[in-house]
């Protein structure tokens, strides 16, 4: 038996008085009830009633037992209560993770929303120039871009999210508008070094054609913001994911870049260890990270 069950069963039985009556009351026979009770003080070492035929007598032992167990069992009782009730009631803290650019410019916004209706809610905004391994770092969610790697984790889609190709009209009037995926081995190609994975490598789609193109340029770099800068300022192709370009796209500072042919999708997934029940405060941000981004127009539009 475990001590909580013990410290449970002891309460009881002094509280019935007698043997016979938590018999009664438990459904089981009074030498159960003995027995368990001789097991409870064979594991402890020490008596902790004193019993006759007719009633039984807290001994000294039996007393410190029956004192410190009880207020041990009424904290554990508060404590489940508490943590049943979080459940319920987005509370205490939240540890998020993003990578710089979609978190400075996307989720440190939506935070501000989700403070305003979750006051009890504490969110620590971390951020990062990649995704890292939310158990290690105790992060209860991660924003990631497209496939999760790791089958432990719980992805859900919170927002579409389309890899585009594009340059700046004056690249293109200079250098031409590519017409195949094979086209832009001849082009400047700004390339973008974020992960481990190999880079410089663009993989496109079309119907049922696949085209894989290693393209080259003279310059490359792992920061996003700065890839665009100087697609920008026209000294490349860059491919860019649509959050990021939709602005530009619209201002007409950048153009697409072989429309009929797609990228590999980032759909934005929060992401969050696997577990049996899921907090209040994270499912709370999930869902409003999901109605954010459904909300703001022109999402899913370049």
């Amino acid at each position: 038996m475990d001590s909580i069950s013990d410290l449970d069963f002891f309460i009881r039985l002094v509280k019935q008085g007698s043997l016979a009556a938590l018999a009664r009351e438990l459904g089981l026979t009074p030498p159960a009830i003995s027995t368990r009770l001789s097991q409870l003080e064979k594991r402890l070492g020490v008596r902790l009633l004193n019993r006759t035929t007719r009633r039984l007598s807290v001994t000294h032992e039996g007393e410190i037992y029956l004192a410190t167990g009880a207020r041990l069992l009424d904290d554990l009782q508060e404590l489940e209560r508490t943590i049943a009730s979080s459940r319920a009631t987005p509370k205490g803290l939240l540890r998020v993770n993003a990578t710089f650019g979609f978190g400075r410019r996307h989720i440190a916004p939506a935070i501000v929303e989700f403070a305003r209706l979750y006051p009890q809610v504490e969110v620590q905004l971390e951020l990062t120039d990649r995704a890292v391994n939310l158990a290690d770092k105790a992060f209860d969610i991660g924003i990631w871009f497209g496939t999760v790697p790791d089958s432990r984790m719980v992805a859900r889609k919170i927002a579409a999210n389309r890899r585009l190709l594009c340059a700046s009209p004056a690249y293109l009037k200079t250098a031409g508008m590519p017409q195949t995926p094979h086209d832009l081995q001849t082009h400047q190609c700004i390339v973008l070094r974020e992960s481990d994975a190999a880079y410089g490598t663009w993989h496109m789609l079309r119907s049922n054609k696949r085209e894989t193109v290693k393209v080259r340029g003279s310059l490359s770099t792992n920061d996003g913001e700065t890839a665009l800068l100087w697609a920008l300022a026209g000294f490349g192709i860059l491919t860019r994911s649509e959050w990021d370009a939709r602005a530009h796209l619209q201002a007409g500072d950048l153009k697409l870049v072989l429309e009929d042919w797609t990228l590999p999708d980032a759909d934005i997934f929060a992401v969050y260890p696997e577990r049996m029940n899921l907090s209040a405060k994270v499912s709370a941000f999930i869902d409003f990270l999901t109605d954010w981004f459904a909300a703001m127009p022109g999402w899913a539009e370049a």
